[in-house]
């Protein structure tokens, strides 16, 4: 069973690709920052388990269905095998803001099934790697460590809440593969 403290949870849009206001809602949109393949890649080698909880309200809303999100994500497990690493798993919230549901962030649902599916009863000490605020919130939620990266929303999200820059609690980087490098104790 995996230790939580070597857990790191990522969101995906804006973390691992690029982002859309206008949602990826296509393989072809679907366009990974090279250095965030490279910093999972990373993480599995140095005995991290990474995994990736993501809000996907285009499903709900009809941008996309659930058969083009499969192949983004088969696309992102295609990447980061080639890169010598792994995903250990891949949750997705498909509703919308107003349906109701306990998994889409920043409530905790996705986090906890994220859990379960990994044999995790205690998420505590681990890692939420998010570009939004609610990214962190669910995270916090279930006693994981906040991590702000600045990639996709992540530079807006920081100048409409400035107070994660000095609440003691959120650790702050540019990108994933910077957060990987403290992780790690590697130089930039």
């Amino acid at each position: 069973m995996p230790l939580a403290r070597k857990l790191v949870i990522l969101d995906r849009d804006g973390v691992i690709n690029q982002d859309s206001d206008d949602y990826v809602k296509s393989l072809g949109e679907f366009q990974p920052y090279p250095q965030a393949i490279e910093a999972i890649a990373r993480l599995t080698r140095a005995g991290w388990t990474v995994a990736v909880a993501t809000n996907q309200s285009g499903i709900a809303r009809g941008y996309y269905d659930e058969a083009t999100l499969a192949a983004m994500h088969r696309r992102l497990h295609d990447l980061v095998d080639a890169a010598g690493g792994s995903i250990a798993d891949i949750v997705h919230c498909p509703h919308g803001p107003d349906d109701g549901c306990d998994c889409r962030k920043p409530l905790p649902g996705l986090l906890e099934r994220l859990g379960t599916r990994l044999e995790i009863e205690d998420l505590t000490g681990s890692w939420m790697v998010g570009d939004s605020l609610r990214d962190l919130q669910a995270g916090e939620a279930v006693g994981c460590h906040p991590v702000l990266v600045r990639t996709g929303k992540g530079q807006k999200t920081r100048v409409k809440h400035p107070e994660l820059a000095v609440d003691g609690k959120t650790r702050l980087f540019d990108d994933l593969a910077a957060f990987t490098d403290w992780l790690l104790g590697e130089s930039p």
